[in-house]
């Protein structure tokens, strides 16, 4: 019985660990994805007349804002992990 328990306990400790690995790596997608999205409207801003070059630009913040917290979570989700 004892055994038993230990094997679950080391299981829900396994589980949990590969849980945030799996929101780390997550994260870090998303926030490498929001980046080229960022780079890409700036690329279009570079390009097109005044009103939609402030549309592009104001994109390409909101872009850059979604990166950064995503980068922030990704941060947060490994340190999670490694405790």
């Amino acid at each position: 019985m004892k055994k038993l328990m230990s094997i679950v306990a080391l299981l829900v400790v396994a589980g949990a660990a590969q849980a945030q690995v799996g929101t780390a790596a997550k994260e870090a997608g998303q926030a490498t994805s929001e980046t080229a999205k960022q780079g890409a409207e700036n690329a279009k801003a570079s390009v097109s007349g005044q009103p939609e070059k402030t549309v592009h630009k104001v994109k390409a913040r909101v872009h850059k804002a979604k990166a950064k917290h995503a980068a922030k979570e990704s941060k947060e989700a490994a340190k999670e992990a490694v405790k």
